[in-house]
């Protein structure tokens, strides 16, 4: 299986010597594509690149963006890596039980997400992933290096990336996530307008339906049917108004 349209997603990184260790250990392992959301450092300074030693170019390639919306741009799937327990119906797995996923529909992006150095990733981001990673560490000490953690996810992707296609699990085509996105912000205006959810319950109620939808994995044409469905409540509550006018 091809790694090629894999993403590695840093969000906010702080350290430029984390940053050209992951560019090092990256190419060790098969991966090219670096994508900065927001960094906190300069990812071609001299610290960097002297760390990434012979995975320069992956430095000079790397997409920054603003948001990690934008650096999950066309991605059908994404994993994110989180060192904390959740309290969500969505379980923490491991990354060899739960990276190999990433690779189902090769010929599209996907992406693993990790967050900053002192603090990972926010609730908020951690709702635009389908399934959560957390490494096993040992309990006297378990805070692991950004590096260090995504060398072990490459790791593991590279180990699987080898593997025959056969032992890769039949391929689903799931909705890019920009498109899933836009259901979400869609629904969520539908449903301060009827009251369901108010400004100050919004983003709490908003997350609840976000873990729900993300474990569904929908399709394509799951997502347009779900939008039909929202479009014709809009319709029916303007027809409805104008109705009650007259």
């Amino acid at each position: 299986m091809s790694l090629a349209g894999l993403r590695i997603v840093l969000v906010e990184p702080a350290g430029p010597i984390n940053v050209g260790a992951i560019a090092r250990v990256m190419k060790n392992f098969g991966l090219h594509n670096l994508v900065l959301v927001n960094p906190q450092c300069d990812h071609l300074s001299a610290e960097a690149l002297v760390m990434a030693v012979h995975a320069k170019e992956i430095l000079e390639s790397a997409v920054l963006v603003a948001t990690l919306p934008e650096a999950l741009h066309g991605c059908v799937r994404a994993i994110a890596t989180t060192g904390r327990f959740r309290s969500l119906q969505t379980p923490l797995e491991t990354p060899r039980t739960a990276l190999p996923w990433l690779l189902e529909e090769p010929e599209k992006p996907a992406a693993l997400i990790f967050g900053r150095e002192d603090r990972g990733l926010t609730n908020e981001e951690l709702n635009y992933a389908h399934r959560f990673v957390c490494i096993p560490t040992s309990q006297d000490y378990l805070i692991l290096n950004l590096a260090t953690a995504v060398a072990i996810c490459c790791y593991e992707l590279s180990q699987c990336a080898e593997q025959p296609e056969t032992q890769i699990l039949p391929q689903t085509e799931l909705a890019p996530l920009d498109v899933v996105e836009a259901y979400y912000q869609q629904l969520e205006s539908l449903l301060l307008k009827i009251g369901y959810v108010y400004p100050h319950t919004a983003a709490s109620r908003m997350e609840k339906f976000r873990q729900m939808y993300n474990r569904a994995h929908l399709k394509t044409g799951e997502v347009a049917m779900l939008r039909g469905i929202l479009q014709q409540v809009e319709w029916a509550i303007k027809s409805q108004s104008s109705s009650e006018k007259l």
